[in-house]
């Protein structure tokens, strides 16, 4: 991480933050189709701030011209955030 991401979310404890960019590492550089043991593996880590600091890093991705990067984020943010209850369930409405 860059010295950008130590000012992404001044909500977060500086411990909590280094926690968060810990399992957003350990995401980005597992293998292929490890991501849901390696989030299960850290359970404490699961809340909204997680999915806050995964957007924000994925936000400092897209400016550091890294879109694979930035999409892959986004798109665990996303998962996690429905597991969480904290997406909205579109395909409820009629």
């Amino acid at each position: 991480m860059n010295e950008a991401t130590t000012k992404i979310n001044q909500e977060e404890s500086p411990e909590r933050l280094n926690e968060y960019f810990g399992l957003i590492d350990k995401l980005i550089t597992c293998p292929n189709g490890e991501e849901p043991q390696v989030i299960e593996a850290h359970p404490e880590l699961l809340d909204a701030g997680l999915i806050r600091t995964m957007l924000k890093v994925a936000a400092i991705f897209v400016h550091e011209d890294n879109q694979e990067g930035a999409e892959f984020l986004v798109y665990i943010a996303r998962e996690l955030s429905k597991q969480l209850g904290l997406y909205p369930d579109v395909s409820a409405k009629e």
